[in-house]
């Protein structure tokens, strides 16, 4: 059992530093996303590789969800261990020992009446996908082609290349080809609306053009599937995209608030947070508990939700340094709690073996119950 708090443990009793989940904002969290989806007629494939714990990529399932996406081998094995029957791999896997792997995991899933699914942008990893799979019933693991509709990173260009890989896909009777993997992951984070459309509109070009050129050569009906927490909306009303892959929407992070929303776009509302503790205190500063180890730092560091108008600044590994937001402001006293909101929430879980889910908010609320981090390190 983990040393951190126990079930039925008020807030106070939870030791420092930990990652506290705030059931009651994730599951509000959960609702929206789910009826937003649901209302439009589109598929949910949340991305658990935020999360990284089977029991919530089954909650997530449980309220709508078709299944939750991953970006790592062990994260699906991981996933799968944990009673988790529908997975997509949203990347390419191209080594022969992870393919071996990826081709027992959709046989094992297939054989529980689960799917598993994967995204290609070669020739390569198709042929070393299929000769994995051979022997393998017809249609035994779903492929999506990956293009590059912005973020320059994996996928093949927009337009004819698809076509090629597709006919490459359906030489082989365990593959089937699903649909499209158009992601843009740098447009998540561009700060002004306008900014986030503007990606859009040439991602969803690139998508046009695609699967355009794919039905003129008889493939499909195929499924295009993206998204995240940062455009979904513009994603869901171009009309293309039948799937929603968002994912830091269940927690959201420090980066994701600092996005500038629409009008009428309702946030989705901070869940994660790290408890720290006071441990040092000065005439300029106060020092707590909560350094690089608990938190990631690469989308900037964290925010001070509580108390107010506090600032953190580097500490190192072990440390956080706390000073007041404005001349004279007022520093917390040793042994005070300060509750911090993670710069970016997916590569934080990851540095955690379990989320303490609390119920009735962060100032008088009770543990609920203890969240394994089932994909902790699932780095293959």
């Amino acid at each position: 059992m983990n040393p951190l708090a126990r079930p039925g443990d008020r807030i106070a009793a939870i030791d420092t530093p930990a990652l506290v989940l705030d059931l009651d904002a994730m599951e509000r969290n959960l609702a929206r996303l789910a009826g937003f989806a649901r209302e439009r007629g589109l598929r949910l494939r949340p991305h658990a590789k935020m999360h990284k714990s089977a029991e919530l990529a089954r909650l997530q399932m449980a309220h709508g969800a078709v299944g939750v996406c991953v970006q790592k081998t062990a994260e699906a094995e991981a996933l799968a261990a944990g009673g988790v029957d529908n997975i997509y791999i949203s990347n390419e896997v191209t080594a022969r020992p992870k393919l071996a792997r990826v081709a027992a995991l959709a046989q094992r899933l297939a054989q529980a009446g689960g799917r598993l699914a994967i995204a290609v942008d070669s020739a390569e990893g198709v042929s070393g996908l299929a000769q994995a799979l051979a022997g393998a019933p017809a249609g035994s693991i779903d492929v999506f082609i990956e293009i590059d509709v912005g973020q320059a990173r994996c996928g093949l260009p927009p337009g004819d290349a698809a076509v090629a890989l597709a006919r490459d896909i359906a030489r082989h009777p365990a593959l089937h080809l699903a649909g499209l993997q158009a992601y843009h992951g740098g447009a998540q984070h561009r700060r002004a609306p306008a900014e986030r459309e503007a990606a859009l509109a040439l991602a969803c070009d690139a998508v046009r053009r695609t699967r355009d050129a794919l039905l003129a050569q008889g493939f499909g009906p195929l499924l295009v599937t993206g998204a995240g927490t940062g455009t979904f909306e513009l994603e869901a009303a171009s009309g293309l995209w039948g799937e929603l892959q968002a994912g830091s929407y269940l927690f959201m992070d420090a980066d994701y608030a600092a996005n500038q929303l629409p009008p009428g776009q309702t946030p989705f509302e901070h869940a994660l947070f790290v408890k720290s503790q006071v441990m040092s205190r000065s005439a300029d500063r106060a020092i707590c508990d909560a350094g690089h180890k608990t938190h990631a730092i690469e989308s900037g560091l964290p925010t001070v939700w509580s108390p107010p108008g506090l600032v953190f600044g580097n500490g190192g590994d072990e440390h956080g340094v706390l000073r007041a937001a404005t001349p004279g402001g007022t520093l917390p006293a040793l042994d005070d709690t300060v509750w911090l909101i993670p710069g970016h929430c997916d590569p934080t879980v990851n540095l955690h073996d379990w989320l303490v889910g609390v119920r009735g908010g962060l100032q008088h609320g009770t543990v609920e119950r203890l969240i394994r981090v089932d994909a902790r390190g699932a780095l293959t």
